[in-house]
């Protein structure tokens, strides 16, 4: 197969044995890399109600038929399992250069399996892969650690996925990270990889990823780097230079930044925060990802009054906006230690700043004490308060150990009406976008079998642009939709734009690269030779997603759960949206609506038999509540 090594590695780290599967090509093409092999391997091997966090779950690390082809965007792999955040589906992806030397070292897929006695990392190398011992870099920051597997294996070139301290200790929110920048943040699957003792995933490979129309590959390569060469604004909230991060005071004015754990609607001090500021600076370069002309990622270098390493990069508008905005921190060098911290032990920095932000609105309300915080002032706006909260969580230290947990877990212990400071869906920490002001966005989090998640989800004010509306006419969305509205149109936009980020997700194509639909098809096409079409890939994206809910109805996630934190249903206290928020009612009816649309039960969003089978995963009803 062209785009393919055409092998899964499967690793037990209970009995130390290792296999390699060669699946035929029909199941590539049916479920593509990415989260199709996730959702495939969860449905078919995990048995139902396993805990995250034991030895029977599943931590697999996938790739997709585009990573490893030197274009642009091919940098990229997921990690998925069963999520300790959510109990559900649980993916995130991840950039960098660990993907495209897994494909090369002739591995499509690593299938890790059971619990190691002992710490330990995996070596992949040229189709072969062994077990070695990881005693000695266990605990250790990832920097370390990588340095240290590479001396020992006599190779600088080495490519890594870690955990550091965090995912050792297992932080609900603990990510993975390739490269010692490059986070697959979300889902928590650095807690999954910590209970699995496995410490790193070191790769080298010397292949090379064959196509079947190298000609093609190349000027479709040549035309996204004269692209970039022009330096424009880029797609998915990225500009050139800046990467993300650049309109922080455009979001103050729309009301779209999140203030005080999304209370507030007013922050003074936005162009403190902003990637422009950081440029100005503490910026010392921009980096990329394998193959790749837009230099998106930030890295920075602070000397005082914290010592931040540029081995970590720097903050994007994510974790600008979670452990500074949402917390009422305007200090930039805090900011940019608490993301190093974040680096260094593998913690997503959303699920921080959003647990944080949540413990310092209970502070403020008398429901947590300086006795409970170990004499730590959480009030809003302490910025050494937040970034030794950070490193208490990383190691779960005093009340760190109890916001490890998440912001659901955590409100359930601290009770006394915590619970409504809790802004999660289905256990996950909300994003750092504002669902009173894009409502479809507000229903992509609350349907979403991730829990809240912006990247599979709209953007509501991305369509004011007439370039988007543009973009989807080519998807047969035809008339421009309002803003505000959330009616049957926008749930349609919004059900359509999901499809196409799951699809971007098991082709392993980062959407910060602007490739048109017809772009991405002529890529999968010149790199695999299948005569595929966008009706085949907008039903990837589909069935996929599919599959990732009927796994969360089998672990007991129910339409219940497709809602969205209260928060939400009150307006913020100033601003722009002072007097806007999302109604319940609306909410309720659109999420109907969606069902509807899906062929789901419009009151359990169950999928229809028929459609799982017009999808072609007729043998997923199998694990269906029968009635």
């Amino acid at each position: 197969m062209f785009g393919y090594a055409g092998r899964i590695l499967r690793v037990n780290l209970t009995d130390d044995k290792i296999r390699i599967e060669s699946p035929d090509e029909n199941f590539y093409r049916r479920y593509m890399g990415g989260w199709g092999f996730i959702a495939y391997y969860l449905l078919r091997e995990l048995e139902s109600g396993a805990d995250p966090l034991s030895p029977v779950n599943k931590l697999i690390v996938a790739l997709g038929p585009i990573t490893g082809v030197p274009i642009a965007g091919s940098g990229r792999n997921a990690v998925g399992g069963k999520s300790p955040l959510t109990g559900g589906f649980g993916a995130s992806e991840g950039g960098g250069f660990f993907g495209a030397e897994l494909k090369k070292a002739g591995f499509d897929c690593i299938i890790i399996e059971g619990r190691a006695e002992k710490p330990v990392y995996l070596w992949i190398h040229d189709g072969e892969a062994e077990i070695r011992d990881a005693k000695h870099i266990w605990g250790m920051y990832i920097a370390d650690s990588q340095r240290i597997i590479r001396e020992e294996l006599k190779d600088n070139l080495i490519r890594t996925m870690q955990i550091g301290p965090g995912g050792e200790n297992l932080v609900r929110y603990a990510c993975v990270i390739n490269d010692l920048k490059h986070a697959a943040g979300r889902t928590g699957m650095g807690a999954v990889m910590g209970s699995k003792r496995l410490k790193a995933i070191a790769v080298r490979g010397h292949g090379e990823v064959k196509v079947a129309d190298p000609d093609k590959v190349r000027k479709l390569a040549e035309a996204m780097v004269d692209w970039a060469s022009a330096k424009p604004r880029g797609a998915g909230g990225v500009d050139w230079g800046l990467g993300t991060g650049a309109w922080m005071t455009a979001h103050v004015l729309s009301g779209n930044l999140p203030t005080r754990n999304f209370r507030d609607g007013l922050f003074p001090n936005p162009e403190a925060i902003s990637a422009q500021t950081i440029r100005d600076t503490i910026l010392i370069r921009m980096d990329s990802c394998y193959a790749c002309p837009i230099r998106c990622k930030k890295v920075v270098k602070v000397d005082e009054p914290w010592k931040v390493d540029p081995e970590y990069g720097g903050p994007e508008y994510e974790t600008l906006a979670a452990l500074g905005s949402n917390c009422g921190i305007d200090d930039l060098k805090a900011i940019c230690k608490a993301n190093e911290l974040c680096q260094k032990y593998t913690i997503d920095t959303i699920g921080a700043g959003a647990t944080i932000a949540f413990a310092m609105e209970c502070y403020e309300n008398g429901i947590l004490t300086r006795e409970d915080t170990g004499g730590l002032d959480l009030r809003f706006g302490n910025a050494e308060a937040m970034v030794k909260l950070v490193e208490m969580i990383g190691r779960r230290e005093g009340i760190g150990d109890l916001l490890a947990e998440g912001t659901r877990r955590a409100a359930e212990r601290i009770g006394g009406g915590a619970e409504r400071y809790a802004v999660h869906v289905k256990g996950q920490e909300v994003p750092m976008h504002e669902p009173r002001l894009k409502r479809a966005l507000g229903l992509g989090y609350a349907v979403s079998p991730t829990g809240a998640d912006h990247v599979h989800n709209i953007h509501d004010t991305s369509f004011i642009q007439k370039s988007a509306w543009e973009k989807v006419k080519a998807l047969g969305i035809l008339d421009q939709v309002p803003l505000e509205d959330l009616g049957p149109n926008k749930v349609r936009l919004l059900i359509y734009c999901t499809f196409t980020a799951i699809l971007d997700n098991c082709l392993l194509m980062c959407g910060s690269v602007p490739w048109s639909y017809d772009q991405k098809l002529e890529i999968l096409r010149a790199v695999t030779g299948w005569n595929s079409t966008m009706w085949e890939l907008m039903k990837l994206g589909e069935r996929v997603l599919n599959m990732a809910r009927v796994f969360n109805i089998r672990e007991g996630i129910t339409a219940d759960d497709d809602w969205l934190p209260d928060r939400f249903f009150h307006p913020q206290t100033a601003g722009p949206l002072s007097e806007v928020a999302v109604n319940p009612d609306e909410l309720k009816n659109a999420r109907r609506i969606y069902y509807r649309m899906m062929c789901w039960d419009e009151e359990t969003g169950v999928p229809s038999r028929g459609k799982l089978e017009e999808l072609g995963i007729g043998w997923v009803a199998e694990y269906l509540p029968h009635p």
